[in-house]
Protein backbone atom coordinates (compact mmCIF):
# COMPACT_ATOMS: atom_id res chain seq x y z
CA UNK A 1 0.00 0.00 0.00
CA UNK A 2 1.27 3.44 -0.95
CA UNK A 3 2.25 5.40 2.16
CA UNK A 4 1.36 8.69 0.46
CA UNK A 5 -2.42 8.17 0.65
CA UNK A 6 -4.17 11.26 2.01
CA UNK A 7 -5.22 11.03 5.68
CA UNK A 8 -8.90 11.51 4.83
CA UNK A 9 -8.84 8.13 3.03
CA UNK A 10 -7.28 6.36 6.02
CA UNK A 11 -8.25 5.39 9.54
CA UNK A 12 -6.94 3.36 12.45
CA UNK A 13 -8.87 0.77 14.37
CA UNK A 14 -8.29 -1.37 17.46
CA UNK A 15 -9.50 -4.94 17.03
CA UNK A 16 -10.21 -6.84 20.23
CA UNK A 17 -10.17 -10.55 19.50
CA UNK A 18 -11.93 -12.81 21.98
CA UNK A 19 -12.98 -16.43 22.11
CA UNK A 20 -16.46 -17.89 22.47
CA UNK A 21 -16.26 -17.50 26.27
CA UNK A 22 -15.41 -13.82 25.95
CA UNK A 23 -11.78 -14.16 27.05
CA UNK A 24 -9.10 -12.27 25.14
CA UNK A 25 -7.09 -14.30 22.65
CA UNK A 26 -3.55 -13.33 23.59
CA UNK A 27 -0.54 -13.58 21.30
CA UNK A 28 -2.52 -15.05 18.41
CA UNK A 29 -1.71 -14.56 14.74
CA UNK A 30 -4.51 -12.76 12.94
CA UNK A 31 -4.77 -12.32 9.16
CA UNK A 32 -6.45 -9.10 8.08
CA UNK A 33 -7.63 -8.75 4.48
CA UNK A 34 -9.30 -5.83 2.72
CA UNK A 35 -12.28 -6.87 0.60
CA UNK A 36 -13.80 -3.58 -0.55
CA UNK A 37 -13.13 0.14 -0.77
CA UNK A 38 -15.51 2.60 0.85
CA UNK A 39 -14.76 4.96 -2.05
CA UNK A 40 -16.92 4.14 -5.06
CA UNK A 41 -14.89 3.08 -8.08
CA UNK A 42 -17.52 2.42 -10.71
CA UNK A 43 -18.38 2.09 -14.37
CA UNK A 44 -21.40 2.26 -16.62
CA UNK A 45 -22.45 -1.40 -16.72
CA UNK A 46 -25.28 -1.44 -19.24
CA UNK A 47 -23.95 -4.70 -20.69
CA UNK A 48 -25.08 -6.50 -17.55
CA UNK A 49 -28.73 -6.20 -18.57
CA UNK A 50 -28.55 -8.51 -21.61
CA UNK A 51 -26.03 -10.75 -19.86
CA UNK A 52 -28.17 -11.36 -16.78
CA UNK A 53 -31.31 -11.86 -18.85
CA UNK A 54 -29.92 -14.60 -21.07
CA UNK A 55 -29.77 -12.52 -24.24
CA UNK A 56 -26.28 -13.71 -25.18
CA UNK A 57 -25.49 -17.17 -26.49
CA UNK A 58 -22.36 -19.11 -27.32
CA UNK A 59 -19.26 -17.05 -27.97
CA UNK A 60 -21.13 -13.79 -27.38
CA UNK A 61 -22.01 -14.96 -23.87
CA UNK A 62 -18.44 -16.04 -23.17
CA UNK A 63 -17.21 -12.59 -24.21
CA UNK A 64 -19.84 -10.90 -22.05
CA UNK A 65 -18.87 -13.03 -19.05
CA UNK A 66 -15.23 -12.14 -19.63
CA UNK A 67 -16.16 -8.44 -19.61
CA UNK A 68 -18.10 -8.99 -16.39
CA UNK A 69 -15.05 -10.57 -14.75
CA UNK A 70 -12.95 -7.58 -15.79
CA UNK A 71 -15.60 -5.32 -14.28
CA UNK A 72 -15.68 -7.00 -10.88
CA UNK A 73 -11.88 -7.30 -10.72
CA UNK A 74 -11.51 -3.53 -10.86
CA UNK A 75 -14.74 -1.87 -9.72
CA UNK A 76 -17.02 -1.93 -6.68
CA UNK A 77 -19.88 0.11 -8.19
CA UNK A 78 -21.99 -0.03 -11.34
CA UNK A 79 -24.41 2.36 -13.02
CA UNK A 80 -27.45 0.69 -14.61
CA UNK A 81 -29.61 2.26 -17.37
CA UNK A 82 -33.05 3.63 -16.57
CA UNK A 83 -33.52 5.82 -19.65
CA UNK A 84 -37.29 6.10 -19.80
CA UNK A 85 -37.54 5.68 -23.59
CA UNK A 86 -35.85 2.28 -23.32
CA UNK A 87 -37.05 1.25 -19.88
CA UNK A 88 -40.73 1.81 -20.73
CA UNK A 89 -41.10 2.27 -24.49
CA UNK A 90 -44.75 1.26 -24.20
CA UNK A 91 -46.75 2.87 -21.45
CA UNK A 92 -47.34 0.50 -18.57
CA UNK A 93 -44.76 -2.07 -19.72
CA UNK A 94 -41.51 -1.22 -17.94
CA UNK A 95 -38.43 -3.46 -18.02
CA UNK A 96 -38.53 -3.86 -14.26
CA UNK A 97 -37.62 -7.55 -14.04
CA UNK A 98 -34.78 -7.23 -16.54
CA UNK A 99 -33.19 -4.43 -14.54
CA UNK A 100 -33.80 -6.26 -11.27
CA UNK A 101 -31.87 -9.22 -12.61
CA UNK A 102 -28.92 -6.94 -13.37
CA UNK A 103 -29.19 -5.24 -9.98
CA UNK A 104 -29.28 -8.60 -8.18
CA UNK A 105 -26.18 -9.66 -10.08
CA UNK A 106 -24.44 -6.50 -8.88
CA UNK A 107 -25.44 -7.17 -5.28
CA UNK A 108 -24.26 -10.79 -5.51
CA UNK A 109 -20.90 -9.66 -6.89
CA UNK A 110 -20.18 -6.93 -4.35
CA UNK A 111 -21.13 -3.98 -6.55
CA UNK A 112 -23.13 -0.99 -5.36
CA UNK A 113 -25.68 -0.26 -8.10
CA UNK A 114 -26.87 3.20 -9.09
CA UNK A 115 -29.87 3.96 -11.30
CA UNK A 116 -29.37 6.52 -14.08
CA UNK A 117 -31.47 8.63 -14.52
CA UNK A 118 -34.96 9.11 -13.08
CA UNK A 119 -35.74 12.36 -14.90
CA UNK A 120 -34.07 13.52 -18.13
CA UNK A 121 -35.33 15.30 -21.21
CA UNK A 122 -33.22 13.14 -23.53
CA UNK A 123 -34.29 9.53 -24.04
CA UNK A 124 -37.52 10.19 -22.20
CA UNK A 125 -40.70 8.32 -23.11
CA UNK A 126 -42.14 9.42 -26.46
CA UNK A 127 -45.67 8.69 -25.30
CA UNK A 128 -45.48 11.68 -22.92
CA UNK A 129 -45.90 13.99 -25.94
CA UNK A 130 -49.60 13.18 -26.17
CA UNK A 131 -50.19 14.32 -22.57
CA UNK A 132 -50.71 17.79 -21.09
CA UNK A 133 -48.19 19.20 -18.62
CA UNK A 134 -50.07 18.18 -15.48
CA UNK A 135 -50.37 14.63 -16.78
CA UNK A 136 -46.68 14.55 -17.66
CA UNK A 137 -45.88 15.66 -14.11
CA UNK A 138 -48.12 12.96 -12.69
CA UNK A 139 -46.51 10.28 -14.90
CA UNK A 140 -42.96 11.42 -14.12
CA UNK A 141 -43.63 11.54 -10.38
CA UNK A 142 -45.31 8.12 -10.46
CA UNK A 143 -42.40 6.75 -12.43
CA UNK A 144 -39.94 7.90 -9.76
CA UNK A 145 -42.01 6.40 -6.96
CA UNK A 146 -42.36 3.12 -8.84
CA UNK A 147 -38.65 2.71 -9.53
CA UNK A 148 -37.35 3.92 -6.18
CA UNK A 149 -39.81 1.69 -4.30
CA UNK A 150 -39.49 -1.31 -6.59
CA UNK A 151 -35.69 -1.39 -6.49
CA UNK A 152 -35.25 -0.49 -2.82
CA UNK A 153 -32.55 -2.70 -1.35
CA UNK A 154 -31.14 -3.41 -4.81
CA UNK A 155 -30.58 0.18 -5.93
CA UNK A 156 -30.51 2.86 -3.27
CA UNK A 157 -28.53 5.48 -5.18
CA UNK A 158 -30.12 7.46 -8.01
CA UNK A 159 -29.33 10.25 -10.44
CA UNK A 160 -32.66 11.98 -9.87
CA UNK A 161 -32.22 14.86 -12.31
CA UNK A 162 -29.90 14.64 -15.28
CA UNK A 163 -28.68 17.79 -17.03
CA UNK A 164 -31.10 20.23 -15.46
CA UNK A 165 -29.12 23.26 -16.65
CA UNK A 166 -30.09 22.74 -20.27
CA UNK A 167 -33.41 20.99 -19.62
CA UNK A 168 -35.84 23.92 -20.21
CA UNK A 169 -33.97 25.26 -23.23
CA UNK A 170 -33.23 21.95 -24.96
CA UNK A 171 -34.24 22.45 -28.59
CA UNK A 172 -32.98 19.41 -30.52
CA UNK A 173 -36.42 17.80 -30.53
CA UNK A 174 -39.73 18.08 -28.73
CA UNK A 175 -40.18 16.07 -25.53
CA UNK A 176 -42.50 16.01 -22.55
CA UNK A 177 -39.89 16.76 -19.88
CA UNK A 178 -38.59 19.94 -21.52
CA UNK A 179 -42.18 21.12 -21.89
CA UNK A 180 -42.82 20.37 -18.23
CA UNK A 181 -39.62 22.12 -17.14
CA UNK A 182 -40.56 25.24 -19.09
CA UNK A 183 -43.99 25.19 -17.49
CA UNK A 184 -42.88 24.66 -13.88
CA UNK A 185 -39.37 26.09 -13.92
CA UNK A 186 -36.18 24.20 -13.20
CA UNK A 187 -36.08 24.53 -9.43
CA UNK A 188 -39.76 23.66 -8.93
CA UNK A 189 -39.41 20.59 -11.15
CA UNK A 190 -36.23 19.44 -9.43
CA UNK A 191 -37.83 19.92 -6.02
CA UNK A 192 -40.84 17.80 -7.05
CA UNK A 193 -38.63 14.99 -8.33
CA UNK A 194 -36.40 14.92 -5.25
CA UNK A 195 -39.38 15.06 -2.91
CA UNK A 196 -40.99 12.10 -4.66
CA UNK A 197 -37.80 10.03 -4.44
CA UNK A 198 -37.09 11.05 -0.84
CA UNK A 199 -40.61 10.24 0.36
CA UNK A 200 -40.38 6.82 -1.28
CA UNK A 201 -36.99 5.89 0.15
CA UNK A 202 -35.81 8.30 2.87
CA UNK A 203 -32.46 6.51 3.19
CA UNK A 204 -31.60 6.67 -0.53
CA UNK A 205 -28.63 8.65 -1.85
CA UNK A 206 -30.04 11.15 -4.35
CA UNK A 207 -27.91 13.06 -6.85
CA UNK A 208 -28.29 15.97 -9.19
CA UNK A 209 -26.09 15.36 -12.23
CA UNK A 210 -24.80 17.54 -15.07
CA UNK A 211 -22.17 17.88 -17.78
CA UNK A 212 -22.23 21.69 -17.47
CA UNK A 213 -19.48 22.71 -15.06
CA UNK A 214 -19.94 26.41 -15.75
CA UNK A 215 -21.35 28.84 -13.14
CA UNK A 216 -24.80 27.99 -14.53
CA UNK A 217 -24.70 24.62 -12.75
CA UNK A 218 -23.29 26.20 -9.63
CA UNK A 219 -26.16 28.71 -9.62
CA UNK A 220 -28.74 25.95 -10.17
CA UNK A 221 -27.41 23.90 -7.25
CA UNK A 222 -27.47 26.97 -5.03
CA UNK A 223 -31.05 27.81 -6.03
CA UNK A 224 -32.16 24.25 -5.35
CA UNK A 225 -30.58 24.20 -1.91
CA UNK A 226 -32.11 27.57 -1.07
CA UNK A 227 -35.50 26.16 -2.11
CA UNK A 228 -35.08 23.31 0.36
CA UNK A 229 -34.15 20.53 -2.05
CA UNK A 230 -32.25 17.87 -0.11
CA UNK A 231 -29.41 16.91 -2.43
CA UNK A 232 -27.15 14.15 -1.10
CA UNK A 233 -24.37 14.52 -3.65
CA UNK A 234 -23.43 16.68 -6.62
CA UNK A 235 -22.82 14.68 -9.77
CA UNK A 236 -20.24 16.01 -12.24
CA UNK A 237 -19.73 14.57 -15.70
CA UNK A 238 -16.22 14.72 -17.16
CA UNK A 239 -16.52 13.48 -20.73
CA UNK A 240 -13.10 14.40 -22.09
CA UNK A 241 -13.47 13.31 -25.71
CA UNK A 242 -11.82 16.57 -26.75
CA UNK A 243 -8.88 16.18 -24.40
CA UNK A 244 -7.97 15.74 -20.76
CA UNK A 245 -9.02 18.59 -18.51
CA UNK A 246 -5.71 18.57 -16.71
CA UNK A 247 -5.12 18.94 -12.98
CA UNK A 248 -5.63 22.71 -12.94
CA UNK A 249 -9.12 22.63 -14.48
CA UNK A 250 -10.14 19.61 -12.41
CA UNK A 251 -9.14 21.36 -9.18
CA UNK A 252 -10.91 24.52 -10.31
CA UNK A 253 -14.14 22.58 -10.86
CA UNK A 254 -13.76 20.91 -7.48
CA UNK A 255 -13.15 24.24 -5.78
CA UNK A 256 -16.21 25.72 -7.48
CA UNK A 257 -18.57 23.09 -6.08
CA UNK A 258 -16.81 22.56 -2.75
CA UNK A 259 -18.45 25.66 -1.30
CA UNK A 260 -21.67 23.66 -0.86
CA UNK A 261 -19.87 21.20 1.44
CA UNK A 262 -21.72 18.33 -0.20
CA UNK A 263 -20.21 15.04 -1.36
CA UNK A 264 -19.13 15.09 -5.01
CA UNK A 265 -19.39 12.15 -7.41
CA UNK A 266 -17.65 12.22 -10.77
CA UNK A 267 -20.48 10.29 -12.36
CA UNK A 268 -19.39 9.96 -15.99
CA UNK A 269 -15.68 10.07 -16.81
CA UNK A 270 -14.36 9.49 -20.32
CA UNK A 271 -10.83 9.67 -21.73
CA UNK A 272 -10.36 8.36 -25.25
CA UNK A 273 -7.45 6.25 -26.48
CA UNK A 274 -7.68 7.36 -30.11
CA UNK A 275 -7.82 10.65 -31.92
CA UNK A 276 -9.44 13.49 -30.03
CA UNK A 277 -12.78 14.93 -31.04
CA UNK A 278 -12.38 18.27 -32.87
CA UNK A 279 -12.48 21.22 -30.43
CA UNK A 280 -15.15 23.08 -32.40
CA UNK A 281 -17.83 20.47 -31.56
CA UNK A 282 -20.14 22.06 -28.98
CA UNK A 283 -22.58 19.20 -28.41
CA UNK A 284 -20.59 15.98 -28.24
CA UNK A 285 -23.57 14.09 -29.65
CA UNK A 286 -23.10 15.94 -32.96
CA UNK A 287 -19.87 14.04 -33.60
CA UNK A 288 -21.10 10.96 -35.44
CA UNK A 289 -18.45 8.66 -36.96
CA UNK A 290 -18.52 5.06 -38.12
CA UNK A 291 -14.91 4.32 -37.22
CA UNK A 292 -13.03 5.67 -34.21
CA UNK A 293 -10.19 3.25 -33.51
CA UNK A 294 -7.99 2.96 -30.48
CA UNK A 295 -4.26 3.48 -31.11
CA UNK A 296 -1.10 2.49 -29.28
CA UNK A 297 -0.06 6.09 -28.68
CA UNK A 298 -3.60 6.97 -27.63
CA UNK A 299 -3.68 4.11 -25.15
CA UNK A 300 -0.45 5.28 -23.54
CA UNK A 301 -1.88 8.79 -23.28
CA UNK A 302 -5.17 7.51 -21.87
CA UNK A 303 -3.37 5.49 -19.19
CA UNK A 304 -1.28 8.44 -18.02
CA UNK A 305 -4.27 10.78 -17.97
CA UNK A 306 -6.54 8.29 -16.22
CA UNK A 307 -4.06 7.76 -13.40
CA UNK A 308 -3.58 11.50 -12.97
CA UNK A 309 -7.32 12.16 -13.01
CA UNK A 310 -8.03 9.47 -10.42
CA UNK A 311 -5.20 10.65 -8.17
CA UNK A 312 -6.51 14.22 -8.35
CA UNK A 313 -10.06 13.18 -7.47
CA UNK A 314 -9.08 10.63 -4.81
CA UNK A 315 -6.99 13.34 -3.22
CA UNK A 316 -9.96 15.66 -2.69
CA UNK A 317 -11.84 15.06 0.59
CA UNK A 318 -15.32 15.75 -0.83
CA UNK A 319 -15.10 13.32 -3.74
CA UNK A 320 -16.75 10.02 -2.86
CA UNK A 321 -16.83 8.22 -6.20
CA UNK A 322 -15.64 8.05 -9.80
CA UNK A 323 -17.54 6.27 -12.59
CA UNK A 324 -15.82 5.42 -15.88
CA UNK A 325 -18.07 5.84 -18.96
CA UNK A 326 -17.96 3.13 -20.05
CA UNK A 327 -15.74 0.10 -19.70
CA UNK A 328 -15.62 -1.22 -23.29
CA UNK A 329 -14.80 0.62 -26.52
CA UNK A 330 -17.60 1.43 -28.94
CA UNK A 331 -20.23 2.60 -26.49
CA UNK A 332 -21.48 6.16 -26.49
CA UNK A 333 -20.45 7.97 -29.70
CA UNK A 334 -18.68 4.81 -30.90
CA UNK A 335 -15.59 6.17 -29.17
CA UNK A 336 -12.47 4.34 -27.97
CA UNK A 337 -13.26 5.55 -24.46
CA UNK A 338 -13.22 2.14 -22.82
CA UNK A 339 -10.69 0.50 -20.56
CA UNK A 340 -11.25 -2.70 -22.55
CA UNK A 341 -10.85 -3.05 -26.32
CA UNK A 342 -13.62 -4.37 -28.55
CA UNK A 343 -11.92 -7.79 -28.65
CA UNK A 344 -12.12 -8.03 -24.85
CA UNK A 345 -8.45 -7.38 -24.10
CA UNK A 346 -7.60 -4.83 -21.43
CA UNK A 347 -5.82 -1.58 -22.22
CA UNK A 348 -2.91 -0.05 -20.30
CA UNK A 349 -5.38 2.29 -18.56
CA UNK A 350 -7.21 -0.72 -17.11
CA UNK A 351 -4.00 -2.25 -15.83
CA UNK A 352 -2.78 1.04 -14.37
CA UNK A 353 -6.06 1.70 -12.58
CA UNK A 354 -6.11 -1.88 -11.30
CA UNK A 355 -2.65 -1.37 -9.84
CA UNK A 356 -3.65 1.98 -8.35
CA UNK A 357 -6.94 0.84 -6.80
CA UNK A 358 -6.07 -2.71 -5.79
CA UNK A 359 -2.40 -2.28 -4.87
CA UNK A 360 -1.35 1.29 -4.11
CA UNK A 361 -4.66 2.14 -2.41
CA UNK A 362 -5.24 -1.33 -0.97
CA UNK A 363 -4.26 -3.25 2.15
CA UNK A 364 -2.72 -6.57 1.16
CA UNK A 365 -3.41 -9.58 3.43
CA UNK A 366 -1.44 -8.85 6.58
CA UNK A 367 -0.59 -11.07 9.53
CA UNK A 368 -0.66 -9.31 12.90
CA UNK A 369 -0.26 -10.70 16.42
CA UNK A 370 -2.56 -9.82 19.29
CA UNK A 371 -1.03 -8.36 22.46
CA UNK A 372 -1.67 -9.42 26.03
CA UNK A 373 -5.13 -7.84 25.85
CA UNK A 374 -6.05 -9.67 22.66
CA UNK A 375 -5.78 -6.42 20.69
CA UNK A 376 -4.21 -5.38 17.41
CA UNK A 377 -3.95 -1.94 15.86
CA UNK A 378 -4.73 -1.68 12.16
CA UNK A 379 -4.22 1.37 9.97
CA UNK A 380 -5.61 1.15 6.48
CA UNK A 381 -7.74 2.51 3.68
CA UNK A 382 -11.41 3.08 4.50
CA UNK A 383 -13.52 0.11 3.51
CA UNK A 384 -14.65 -3.41 4.35
CA UNK A 385 -12.29 -6.00 5.81
CA UNK A 386 -12.14 -9.61 6.97
CA UNK A 387 -10.18 -10.96 9.91
CA UNK A 388 -9.21 -14.64 10.21
CA UNK A 389 -7.99 -16.27 13.42
CA UNK A 390 -7.93 -19.94 14.40
CA UNK A 391 -9.62 -20.81 11.13
CA UNK A 392 -12.61 -18.57 11.75
CA UNK A 393 -13.44 -15.49 9.70
CA UNK A 394 -15.28 -12.32 10.68
CA UNK A 395 -16.06 -9.06 8.85
CA UNK A 396 -15.68 -5.48 10.01
CA UNK A 397 -15.68 -1.95 8.60
CA UNK A 398 -12.88 0.59 8.78
CA UNK A 399 -14.52 4.00 9.00
CA UNK A 400 -13.26 7.52 9.50
CA UNK A 401 -13.26 7.52 13.31
CA UNK A 402 -9.61 7.07 14.21
CA UNK A 403 -8.91 4.93 17.25
CA UNK A 404 -12.30 3.24 17.33
CA UNK A 405 -12.45 -0.18 18.93
CA UNK A 406 -14.24 -3.16 17.40
CA UNK A 407 -14.96 -6.39 19.22
CA UNK A 408 -14.33 -9.56 17.19
CA UNK A 409 -15.84 -12.67 18.79
CA UNK A 410 -14.73 -16.04 17.47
Amino acid sequence: MNSNIQPHRMASIILRISGSNGSALKHQDVVVRQVRHKFLFGTAAFDLVPLTNGEYEGEARERAEERARALTSLFNAATLPFYWARFEPERGQPMTEQLKNAARWCLDHGLSAKGHPLCWHTLTADWLLSLDDLSVLAEQTARIRREVAGFRGLIDTWDVINEGVIMPIFAKYDNGITRLCKHRGRVALIRSMFEAARATNPSATLLINDFDVSPAYDILVEACLEAGVQIDAIGIQSHMHQGYWGVEKTLKVLDQFSRFRLPIHFTETTLVSGRLMPPDIVDLNDYQVNDWPTTRAGEERQAEEAVQHYKTLFGHPLVQGITWWDMVDGGWLNSPGGLVRRDGSTKPAYEELLRLIKQDWWVSPTTLTTDQNGEILLTGVLGEYEVTCRGERRSFSLNQSDGQAVEIHL
